[in-house]
């Protein structure tokens, strides 16, 4: 009798609070990027992505989508983006994040950029169609574009993701493997994949100077990449020593708060006289 009491307040067919609280969270998440959609409250954060060889060089920018509550607060993509990932609201903002990154890298010639997407925007119409015109209207855009996808996201329907890399890659595009090592990439796949770049999860990277089992995982990964021909980027790189160990082994390029917090103030918005010094 207890039990039945317990849960005499959750809907039919709900059996767990745990699960009642969560969908209620979720639903609430979703409430709140519906409405900053509507009104229009989103925008990218930087972060920069160093060459290991001179950590002061950007090799390139990641934008990450951000949405502003109702108080004005910024939100990053992880506290809303598992909420969201499978409804139509999600591509919505793929679309708005695709369209913003490519307006700035048309204000900004000298500007090379990443941005996310996932596998489920490559059937969205609204997205292709942006991409496309953009490319065909202004060739140069796709040379500066780098469009990263994870390991999770690309095995959803890896025929069509690699159909979709083969055709955009002919227009200058370049794809980024994200967070690899984290999923279960099937090694076939990824000879199929044909990535251009991969970034070592940060699961495996934090703390690596001291850590002998990272050690060996990253060497592995990098071997792969190596066999592949891929240009290697290991994120989450949070310390001078990770760092240091990083460039001994021959990763090419370094993302982290040791080099910089994302910021919706980058280089080219603090100095828009000069633009990038990077």
């Amino acid at each position: 009798m207890r039990r039945k009491r317990q849960f005499a307040d959750l809907p039919e067919g709900e059996d767990s609070a745990l699960n009642y609280a969560i969908m209620k969270r979720d639903l609430s998440v979703l409430d709140m990027v519906e409405q900053a959609v509507i009104r229009k409250q989103l925008l990218l954060s930087y972060q920069t992505v160093v060459t290991t060889n001179d950590p002061s060089c950007a090799a390139f920018y990641e934008g990450l989508i951000r949405v502003l509550d109702d108080t004005g607060r910024i939100i990053p993509a992880r506290d809303f983006m598992s909420a969201v990932e499978t409804t139509e609201t999600g591509r919505i903002i793929d679309c708005i994040a695709l369209e913003k990154g490519l307006k700035l890298l048309a204000r900004q010639p000298d500007l090379r950029l990443s941005l996310n997407m996932s596998a489920r925007s490559i059937g969205y119409k609204r997205w292709v169609r942006t991409l496309s015109r953009r490319l065909d209207a202004d060739p140069t855009l796709g040379e500066r574009l780098i469009l990263e996808i994870t390991e999770s996201s690309a095995m959803l329907i890896p025929e069509l993701v690699i159909g979709f890399m083969q055709e955009f890659q002919a227009k200058g595009v370049s794809f980024a493997l994200d967070d690899f090592g984290s999923g279960f990439t099937s090694f076939r796949y990824l000879r199929d994949f044909y990535f251009d770049i991969i970034k070592i999860d940060g699961q495996f990277i934090r703390g690596i100077a001291n850590n002998p089992d990272n050690q060996v995982l990253t060497a592995a990964l990098l071997s792969i990449a190596d066999q592949f021909d891929m240009l290697t980027v290991a994120e989450s790189v949070e310390t001078a020593q990770d760092a240091a160990y990083l460039a001994a082994i021959g990763v090419d390029c370094l993302q982290g708060y040791y080099f910089g917090a994302p910021t919706i103030k980058p280089p080219w918005e603090q100095d828009p006289v000069h633009g990038l010094r990077a």
